[in-house]
């Protein structure tokens, strides 16, 4: 028996490496995808790139496992069954779950290998790719000057080209509009031809300029008259325009530190609780606010108001002498205006510190939820195989993208609705694994039983069986 679980073990790990490996790549893709817009034209170094995209695919790895293991459990059983390898071992009187026990305890340990990456690995390469995603983001296009068109990215010039050459360094009719801040005098430098190029340590961007001129104005320019113009010709000019504002700029990575995605679970609860007894703090501001200023709710629950005379008035305004309504009336819309303003600022404080509690327990499960999924999955996998009896990858990989798109729908369906409390936050989290499950049971019981339930042939003489039988029932006797 130990013969035959290294043979399992030895089957489904060659198939599980490579399609991880397939199936994060897919996802980084789809990363890429969604961010090429950002990406695109930042003139980003090959370094750069290849961070972003290590600490990205280390973000995506929890949600590149549940598939891994779904797919290479059907193709494993898959292939099992179509060589006939596990009628062979049904016949040796070994049950489909002594077989498969290896690989469920496999599954187990990647479940939990999963949770362990999820819990003290994701939570740093969030914080990194986060961080680098967000300064590219916001960092200039690279400098591209077109011809025809003003460009006026670098702070305190404008520069007009009218034509490029094919090598994109040579430049004609160069006009060159100079206005620094804190400098009252614009200048403005005309050429016929010259070249750009990047200095040795690309820095600084160098305009080499032939047969040109230099205005400027030198005076009040808001004057009409007595200002004085100076021009200076020149047959070879070199202009250096600083490119720092074009390099990526790194901000500190404490300020993204605090968000919810860039922490393990012993941080999440201890930020849950920080954010609970900041609700409390709240609560208890609102209370000695109201009670305060509106000491009727103190007597709200007593017999106060059976011991009062009624009044003999209609209402309340009425009751107010005529000399003191005005007065009254005034010192109520103070007062409402101030606890409008004061409860206002109050309510928004709770409505975000409950969001963010939400989107913290959301985290909390997901680090779980996805852990538990890989164990899930192969419960679902490991029947189906054993029942389609298809080796290879087609029949495989649409199984499994079926059941890994009935999964995402209900595990981002299920997120969601937590995040909007909606749902509480573990049950939207584990939507998913909770909808899979009774599938799971259905297929492990069809698999022990060797279900014929994708069997054409199956299906083909159940109809034919319905058929007679309808036309026995049915068929109308000759008159």
């Amino acid at each position: 028996m130990k013969q035959l679980d290294k043979l399992i073990i030895k089957t489904f790990v060659g198939p599980f490496i490579a399609t991880f490996f397939v199936t994060l790549f897919v996802l980084i893709m789809q990363f890429i995808w969604k961010y090429i817009d950002d990406l695109v034209g930042k003139g980003l170094d090959t370094p750069v790139i290849i961070e972003l995209l290590v600490y990205t695919s280390a973000s995506l790895v929890p949600l590149a496992l549940p598939l891994a293991v779904l797919l290479s459990s059907i193709m494993t059983f898959g292939n099992l069954g179509e060589s006939f390898e596990l009628v062979a071992i049904k016949s040796a009187g070994i049950s489909l779950l002594r077989f498969i026990r290896p690989l469920l305890f496999l599954s187990i340990g990647i479940g939990i290998g999963a949770f362990l990456f999820a819990n003290y690995v994701i939570p740093i390469a969030n914080l990194r790719a986060k961080s680098l995603l967000y300064d590219i983001t916001n960092s200039k296009p690279a400098f591209n000057i077109k011809q025809g068109v003003f460009y006026s990215d670098i702070p305190g010039y404008t520069i007009k080209v009218a034509r490029k050459e094919a090598d994109n360094k040579t430049i004609h009719q160069v006009m060159i509009y100079e206005n620094t801040v804190g400098d009252k005098n614009p200048r403005i430098i005309l050429a016929e031809k010259g070249t750009m190029e990047l200095s040795a340590d690309k820095r600084y961007l160098l305009f080499t300029l032939y047969n040109g001129w230099r205005y400027e104005e030198r005076g009040n320019t808001r004057a009409q008259q007595g200002n004085e113009l100076i021009r200076l010709g020149f047959d070879r000019y070199i202009k250096p325009f600083d490119l720092k504002s074009f390099a990526l700029n790194r901000l500190p990575m404490d300020l993204f530190a605090n968000n919810q995605q860039m922490l393990n679970v012993r941080q999440l609860d201890y930020g849950i609780d920080s954010l609970r007894r900041i609700d409390s703090a709240l609560i208890r501001t609102v209370n000695a606010y109201v009670t305060s200023r509106y000491p009727f709710y103190k007597w709200k629950d007593t017999g106060w108001a059976a011991n009062v005379a009624p009044l003999k008035v209609d209402t309340f305004y009425n009751s107010i002498p005529e000399a003191n309504r005005r007065y009254v009336v005034e010192r109520v819309e103070s007062n409402l205006r101030e606890t409008e303003s004061s409860l206002t600022t109050s309510a928004k404080d709770y409505t975000d510190n409950k969001e963010r509690i939400s989107l913290f327990k959301v985290e909390w499960q997901r680090k779980f939820s996805l852990a538990a999924a890989c164990v899930v999955l192969f419960l679902i996998g490991a029947p189906l195989g054993s029942i389609i009896r298809k080796g290879g990858l087609g029949t495989p990989l649409v199984f499994a993208v079926i059941f890994f798109v009935i999964f995402n729908i209900f595990f981002m369906t299920g997120e969601k609705m937590a995040r909007r409390e909606v749902m509480a936050s573990w049950s939207g989290m584990w939507l998913a694994n909770i909808v899979l499950l009774p599938i799971a049971a259905f297929l492990v019981y069809k698999a022990m039983n060797d279900s014929q339930l994708f069997n054409k042939e199956f299906y083909f003489r159940f109809y034919q069986k319905m058929k007679k039988e309808w036309q026995k029932r049915f068929k109308k006797e000759p008159a």
